[in-house]
């Protein structure tokens, strides 16, 4: 889906609907900015151009990007963080690439199976009662001292997800569970170790035809 695009004077703000998660940073933080109930809802010259860019960077789900119109880009964060949200999705910030697509810095994964935009949080977790703790403590794999780097994102066919890079990982909260090398989270819902995954997606018959072959 082409992101839709508001053009200020300095800067240039973009959205992809289909990756709102409803978390509503945008609207608490700047209403003179973004504002649901005008249209266009969306007008950047309400604010500095510092302040606009400060507000998307608190975007969790990647809906809201940036560029300035001079050319500069939104820089990916030094170190990959992924948290685990209460009942809710993996929210991924790094230097991360999802199954081929350009680098970004902020996205959110599925975690209860029942997005229609896999691997994407589509917000269905919420229509699905999708409950799991975002205060884990999971068994963790080897831990790595690496937390920079580019992460690749992927899919295992009816499978886990996959993040192929240094990543830190933590509780909603902000509390740290752990760093891997490389992690295969669970994306089915069912796992007894979230938010790694531990092989119940195959006895829940977990299947995603829109799966892409890594």
């Amino acid at each position: 889906m082409k992101r839709k695009e508001y053009t200020g004077d300095e800067i240039t703000v973009t959205f992809d609907l289909k990756r709102c998660i409803h978390a509503r940073n945008c609207f608490l933080q700047l209403p003179e900015v973004f504002d649901p109930s005008k249209r266009p809802w969306v007008q950047p010259d309400n604010a500095s151009a510092e302040e606009v860019a400060a507000m998307i960077r608190t975007c969790p789900s990647g809906a809201l990007a940036f560029r300035r119109n001079s050319g500069a880009q939104e820089r990916a964060p030094k170190i990959n963080r992924l948290a685990v949200l209460e009942n809710g999705p993996l929210v991924l910030a790094g230097d991360v690439c999802v199954e081929g697509g350009d680098r970004e810095t902020r996205v959110a994964l599925c975690r209860c199976g029942l997005s229609k935009n896999k691997p994407y949080c589509d917000y269905s977790h919420v229509d699905g009662g999708f409950e799991a703790t975002g205060e884990p403590a999971p068994k963790t794999p080897p831990a790595s001292d690496d937390v920079g780097g580019p992460a690749e994102v992927s899919r295992r066919p009816d499978g886990p997800l996959v993040v192929d890079g240094n990543l830190e990982l933590c509780s909603g909260t902000g509390r740290r569970i752990g760093t891997v090398g490389k992690a295969f989270l669970c994306r089915c819902g069912h796992s007894k170790n979230k938010p790694f995954c531990d092989g119940s997606h195959k006895a829940a018959d977990f299947t995603d035809p829109a799966d892409a072959v890594s």
